[in-house]
């Protein structure tokens, strides 16, 4: 009980330097934190595939189409369940500065593929029956304040004009990590005016979504939907869907390799400057020590209480990092929600945060502790002297 008592006051002894080490590792473990959570707000895609879905897409590039006529070449393959083509759109709301993804998709296989964007019976209805109809996800429908019935028109891009779109469903997430911010429109709708203004664009696809029964067998399927169409003028490349995503974080690697570094930077900063505080407050209190050693305190109780002072100033630290973190992503959610659709903080990095912690309490106390608990009486009377 005594010790606890002295560990106590002897942390907040210089309540100003205690007070900014604290300070200084709740930022840098905040910063840590945000630093994580971009880092899951990038494989947010991947983290969400399910290992029952595949994609097929043309082997030379996302860019090159594939005939539409593929879909039941492919639904016949054993253990495929369902066939769903889709194009990215990629219109324009009014301005770029509007972006969101849009997609063009075969709506009644495709979100029986995706039961994680949930959608109530009457507007799931209404959209399919509507050649012109579009659904978006909730956080697209707060963020420009859409609803039921609106007119959307987007300008298009990879299909030149202007695309009415009638808004007939709004969808939500099952899950935390379901992008929310998505447009889907009919693909039919896309075909039937190719036909029209540019009949040698009809009839094709940009991929296709492919539910699997058995995910065990996704390698064997994939070789054997890219072996019906080897040789021929659009040969396919089929992989999961957690590979497709990945395929275009691989394109940040670099990006994504030096935000992993910074963030252990500021783990080595604060490590640092925790260390520099431990070693002046051994210092200053050599003497101190030197009489509770003559008052018969043993070197390795000495030692585990500056250790312990060291804890409790980074612990503290720790746990304001961890009460302010959620309130700043929430922040950061709200206003770069274009950017990053998925952005939650993970289990894994508020188990990190108290973990690396305690590494800097104790890691800064090791060596001033160590000096404690070997010096000599007299000693550290001398230097006193």
């Amino acid at each position: 009980m005594l010790l606890l008592r002295l560990i106590l006051k002897n942390t907040f002894r210089h309540r100003l330097r205690a007070v900014l080490t604290m300070a200084g590792v709740a930022i840098a473990l905040t910063a840590f934190g945000l630093m994580r959570t971009v880092l899951d707000a990038w494989n947010a895609g991947v983290s969400a595939s399910s290992a029952n879905r595949l994609v097929t897409r043309n082997a030379v590039s996302l860019t090159q189409p594939l005939p539409y006529a593929y879909k039941g070449r492919i639904r016949q393959v054993t253990g495929v369940s369902i066939v769903a083509a889709g194009n990215w759109f990629g219109g324009i709301y009014l301005d770029e500065k509007n972006f969101f993804a849009n997609f063009a998709v075969e709506a009644e296989d495709f979100f029986k593929l995706y039961p994680e964007l949930v959608v109530g019976p009457a507007e799931q209805k209404a959209f399919t029956m509507d050649r012109k109809a579009a659904i978006i996800g909730r956080k697209l429908a707060e963020r420009f304040h859409w609803r039921l019935g609106d007119t959307v028109t987007l300008r298009g891009t990879i299909f030149p004009g202007q695309w009415p779109l009638t808004i007939r469903a709004i969808y939500k997430g099952a899950r935390p990590d379901t992008d929310e911010t998505v447009l889907y429109m009919h693909w039919a709708y896309i075909d039937e005016v190719m036909k029209k203004t540019s009949p040698r664009r009809a009839g094709q696809t940009g991929f296709f979504m492919i539910g699997i029964d058995d995910a065990t067998r996704a390698a064997e399927i994939s070789k054997a939907i890219d072996g019906l169409f080897v040789n021929s003028q659009a040969e396919t490349l089929t992989e999961t869907e957690k590979a497709f995503q990945m395929g275009f974080v691989s394109m940040s690697e670099a990006i994504l390799a030096a935000i992993t570094a910074v963030s252990y930077v500021v783990i080595g900063i604060i490590l640092a400057v925790a260390a520099n505080t431990m070693a002046m407050s051994a210092r200053e209190r050599l003497g101190e020590f030197a009489v509770m050693k003559t008052l018969g305190f043993a070197g390795p109780s000495l030692a585990l209480m500056l250790l312990a002072e060291s804890l409790l100033l980074s612990l503290s630290g720790a746990a304001l990092a961890m009460a302010a973190l959620p309130v700043i992503a929430d922040a950061f959610a709200t206003h770069l929600a274009q950017y990053f659709p998925i952005f939650l903080v993970s289990r894994q990095t508020m188990i990190l945060i108290p973990a690396f912690g305690a590494l800097v309490g104790l890691l800064a106390a090791v060596a001033p502790a160590a000096r404690v608990g070997s010096v000599r009486i007299a000693e550290a009377f001398r230097r006193i002297g």
